[in-house]
C-alpha cells in the first residue's frame, strides 16, 4: 500500500532531495487501504513541489514533462520517467524498472481500454523545495545497534581468546602434514609419525572443545541481545499512537518483528565469526606468500574476481528482499483474519473463496521464491567457477614447483591446505558483506518505527495529577480520518460535560458518537478545537495518568487469554479479592462466575473456555468498575444484553455511577434516559441537548430517534 509514498519519493529524489518514506507517509494521509492521487498532490505542495492532476490521452503524455505519476490499474502508481521512439519507460514501486509499448501502456493505464483517457499526476519544483529540509542527512545510526554488544564485552573478550586458540590450532595443522611427509614417510620414522597423528588428535579434540564453547557462549549472548531488541521494539510500539496501528496491517508488523532476527545474526554471528576469520586470513596469506609468491597473487586475483561477481547481485537481492517482505506480510495478515474470522467464513460457506484467496498469496510467495533460487544458482554458478579455475591453476603451479625441485611434497600438501582454508574467510567476508546488505534492509523497516513520534513524546513535559476542577469542556472540535478527501467526522463541536454527571450521547448510527469517545480518550489528535479538564488541556495531561482516571466499555473490547481475575483487574498482577466480587456483582456476572469449577481463576479467551456475547460485556463492565476511575465512557455497553440483565445492571450501575463523571454512548432509552443531559448527534454535529422530559417535549430530532422505544407513534 505504500505505492504513493513511494512513487512521490523517487520523483524528489528525482529532482535532488531525499525524503524517509514514514514522512511521505504521514504527509499523505496513508491509511490501510493506502492513498488517493489527492493525497499524493497534497503531500506534494507540502514539500514544494507543483502539482497539477488531469485526465488525458496517452498520445499527449509525449508532449508532458516528465516524470509524472500514473494511476496504474485504477488500484497502484508508478511513475513514467521517460519516452523514446514508442517506448515507454516506468518505474513501478512493486516490480522495478519496466519497458512498455504503447499497447502495453494503454493496457495498463487506461484499464484495458475501458478509458480513452488515463489519470496522471504531474509535478515539478518550485523554489520552496529546494528550501525545506529533507532527510538526506538521517542515515542509519549502526551505533545504537552496536551498543547492544557492549554489555557483552567480557563474553566477546572470550569469544576473541576462544578463536585466537583455534586460529593457532589451525595453523599448526598444515604444518604437521608436511612435516609426516617431508620427514616421517621419507625417513621412514614411524614413531614420529604416530606422535605427530596423537598431536592431530589432541588439536583436533582442543579445536572441537573450543568450538562448543563458543557455540554457547554465541547462543547465550545472540538471545539475550534479540530479546532486548526485540522487547525494546515493542516498547516503542506501545508508546505509539493508535493511529499507527490504523494505517499498518497485522502482518506488516508482524514481519517487522521478525526482521530482528536478521539484525541480531548480523551483529553476533557474521560480524564476529567473519572479524576473526580475517585474522586468520592474514596470517595463512603471509605463510603462502612464504612458500610462493605467485599462488598467493593468483588468489588474490580470484577472490577479487568471486567479490565482484556476489556484488553484481547485491541489488537485485535488494528488490526481492522488500517483494518478500510485502508478500510475507500479506500472509500473515491473511492468515490471521482467516483465524479470527472463522466463524464467518463458515457462516456464510466462503470456505473455498478464502482459500483460494490464501493459495493466490502462497503461489506469489512461491514465484518469489523461484526468483530467489535463480539468482542464488547463478551467483552460486559463477563463484563456483571463478574458485574451480582457481584451485586447479593452484594445483597446477604447486605441482609445477614440486617437479622443479622448489617445493617438497609435504610443502604441496600444506600450501593446498592452507589456499583451502583461505577460502572460508573470503566466503565468510562475502557473506558478511549480504548479512550487512539484510541487516540494513531490515534496520531501516525497524527505523521507520522508532523514529515515530510516541504517543508522549519524552522531550515535552506534561501534567501528571488532574486538576481540582474535573469538568471537560470541548470547544470547537473538528476531526477527520486519515486519507485525503475524507469529510469531517466531527465538525465544530462545543460540548461542556459537569463534573460528577451522567452525559449521555445518541445520534443515528456513523453520526460520530464513538469517534468523540475517542478523541477524549487521545486515541486520535483533533484537526482543530480543543479538549480541556477543568483549565488544563488535554492534550497537556499525561495520557497514562489521563486513561488510569477512565473506565472505557467501548464497542470492540478484548478478553485475553487469562483467567477471569486477570481479565477483570487488568494490570493488576495480584487482583484484590474483594474489589473482584464487587466489580462482578455490579456487572450481574458474579451468578456466572460462581457457578464455575474454578470461579474467578478460570481460563477463557483463546486459550480457555468460551464465553458469549453478552457475558463478554458483562466482564468488560466488570473490568471498568474494578478499575474504580473518576471518568467513566460507556459505548452501547449493555446492547448485547437481554431486558432482565439491562435492567439489574443499570440499577447497580447507578450507584457506582454517584460523584463520578459519566459518558454514555447509546442508543437504547432505557439507558439514557436518567442521564442528566442528553446531547443529540446528527452527521457530526450537536442538534439537541437537554434533560430526557425536555427533549421528549420538543419532539424534536431526540423525540423521532426514540419514538418507538417510546411507543409514542407517529
Amino acid at each position: 500500500m505504500d505505492c504513493g509514498p513511494t512513487c512521490l519519493r523517487i520523483i524528489a529524489k528525482h529532482y535532488g532531495r531525499s525524503y524517509a518514506i514514514q514522512r511521505l507517509r504521514d504527509l499523505c494521509n496513508i491509511s490501510k487501504v493506502g492513498v488517493s492521487l489527492l493525497g499524493i498532490s497534497e503531500a506534494a505542495e507540502k514539500i514544494g513541489l507543483r502539482s497539477l492532476g488531469v485526465k488525458i490521452e496517452p498520445d499527449e503524455l509525449t508532449k508532458s514533462q516528465l516524470p509524472c505519476i500514473l494511476h496504474w490499474h485504477s488500484r497502484h502508481f508508478v511513475v513514467l520517467y521517460k519516452i523514446k521512439k514508442d517506448k515507454y519507460y516506468v518505474s513501478d514501486p512493486e516490480k522495478g524498472l519496466l519497458t512498455y509499448s504503447e499497447r502495453e501502456l494503454r493496457d495498463h493505464w487506461l484499464n484495458n481500454g475501458r478509458s480513452r483517457e488515463g489519470v496522471v499526476l504531474f509535478l515539478s519544483p518550485t523554489p520552496r523545495f529546494y528550501e525545506e529540509d529533507d532527510d538526506k542527512s538521517k542515515g542509519l545510526n549502526w551505533s545504537i545497534l552496536f551498543n547492544y554488544r557492549r554489555a557483552y564485552s567480557r563474553l566477546i573478550l572470550q569469544l576473541f581468546l576462544g578463536l585466537c586458540v583455534g586460529s593457532v590450532i589451525q595453523l599448526i595443522g598444515p604444518f604437521l602434514t608436511q612435516a609426516i611427509v617431508d620427514i616421517g614417510i621419507s625417513t621412514q620414522n614411524l614413531s614420529l609419525i604416530n606422535l605427530i597423528l596423537i598431536a592431530q588428535v589432541m588439536l583436533f579434540v582442543g579445536s572441537l572443545s573450543v568450538g562448543f564453547v563458543r557455540s554457547w557462549i554465541l547462543l547465550h549472548m545472540s538471545t539475550r541481545i534479540n530479546v532486548a531488541i526485540l522487547t525494546d521494539y515493542l516498547a516503542k510500539m506501545m508508546r505509539l499512537p493508535m493511529s499507527f496501528f490504523d494505517s499498518r496491517r497485522t502482518g506488516d508488523i508482524m514481519e517487522r518483528m521478525n526482521d530482528h532476527r536478521r539484525v541480531e545474526s548480523f551483529l553476533t554471528g557474521t560480524t564476529l565469526n567473519t572479524l576473526f576469520s580475517l585474522v586468520n586470513m592474514i596470517v595463512y596469506a603471509v605463510i603462502i606468500s612464504y612458500y610462493n609468491s605467485a599462488i598467493l597473487v593468483i588468489f588474490l586475483i580470484s577472490s577479487g574476481m568471486y567479490s565482484f561477481w556476489i556484488y553484481l547481485f547485491m541489488q537485485r537481492r535488494r528488490e526481492l528482499d522488500q517483494r518478500q517482505f510485502g508478500n510475507a506480510a500479506n500472509n500473515q495478515s491473511t492468515v490471521v483474519e482467516l483465524i479470527t474470522g472463522i466463524n464467518e467464513i463458515k457462516l456464510h460457506t466462503c470456505e473455498q473463496q478464502k482459500r483460494w484467496k490464501w493459495e493466490n498469496i502462497q503461489a506469489n510467495v512461491f514465484k518469489f521464491r523461484l526468483q530467489g533460487l535463480a539468482l542464488n544458482q547463478y551467483q552460486q554458478a559463477g563463484a563456483s567457477f571463478i574458485n574451480q579455475g582457481k584451485n586447479i591453476l593452484i594445483t597446477y603451479l604447486s605441482a609445477k614447483a614440486v617437479v622443479e625441485g622448489y617445493l617438497t611434497l609435504g610443502g604441496m600438501m600444506a600450501l593446498q591446505y592452507m589456499t583451502a582454508m583461505l577460502n572460508a574467510p573470503i566466503e565468510q567476508l562475502l557473506g558478511l558483506i549480504q548479512g550487512y546488505q539484510d541487516a540494513k534492509i531490515s534496520l531501516e523497516r525497524l527505523n521507520e518505527v522508532h523514529e515515530m513520534e510516541n504517543e508522549e513524546p519524552d522531550n515535552k513535559p506534561f501534567t501528571h495529577a488532574l486538576p481540582k476542577n474535573k469538568t471537560i469542556t470541548i470547544e470547537q472540535l473538528t476531526f477527520r480520518y486519515p486519507g485525503a478527501g475524507n469529510d469531517p467526522v466531527l465538525a465544530d463541536i462545543s460540548i461542556r460535560i459537569p463534573e460528577g454527571k451522567t452525559t449521555a450521547i445518541v445520534g443515528m448510527s456513523g453520526s460520530g458518537k464513538t469517534t468523540l469517545l475517542k478523541l477524549l480518550l487521545r486515541f486520535y489528535k483533533a484537526e482543530k478545537g480543543e479538549i480541556r479538564i477543568g483549565d488544563v488541556r488535554l492534550d497537556q495531561l499525561s495520557v497514562k495518568e489521563w486513561r488510569s482516571q477512565c473506565g472505557m466499555v467501548m464497542q470492540e473490547g478484548f478478553i485475553f487469554s487469562d483467567t477471569i481475575a486477570g481479565n477483570i483487574g487488568l494490570g493488576d498482577d495480584y487482583p484484590e479479592t474483594e474489589r473482584l466480587e464487587n466489580a462482578a456483582k455490579v456487572a450481574n456476572i458474579n451468578a456466572f462466575i460462581d457457578a464455575l469449577p474454578l470461579g474467578f481463576n478460570t481460563m477463557i479467551g483463546a486459550g480457555g473456555n468460551g464465553v458469549s456475547q453478552g457475558q463478554k460485556q458483562r466482564l468488560f463492565i466488570a473490568r471498568a468498575v474494578y478499575k474504580n476511575p473518576h471518568y467513566i465512557f460507556f459505548d452501547e455497553a449493555t446492547n448485547s444484553l437481554d431486558a432482565n440483565n439491562e435492567k439489574m445492571i443499570i440499577n447497580n450501575l447507578q450507584e457506582f455511577f454517584a460523584g463520578r463523571t459519566v459518558i454514555i454512548v447509546a442508543h437504547r432509552l432505557s439507558t439514557v434516559r436518567n442521564a442528566d443531559n442528553i446531547i443529540v448527534m446528527d452527521n457530526g454535529r450537536v442538534v439537541e441537548q437537554g434533560s430526557h422530559d425536555v427533549l421528549t417535549a420538543t419532539k424534536g430530532a431526540y423525540y423521532r430517534l426514540v419514538q418507538n422505544q417510546l411507543e409514542l407513534g407517529t
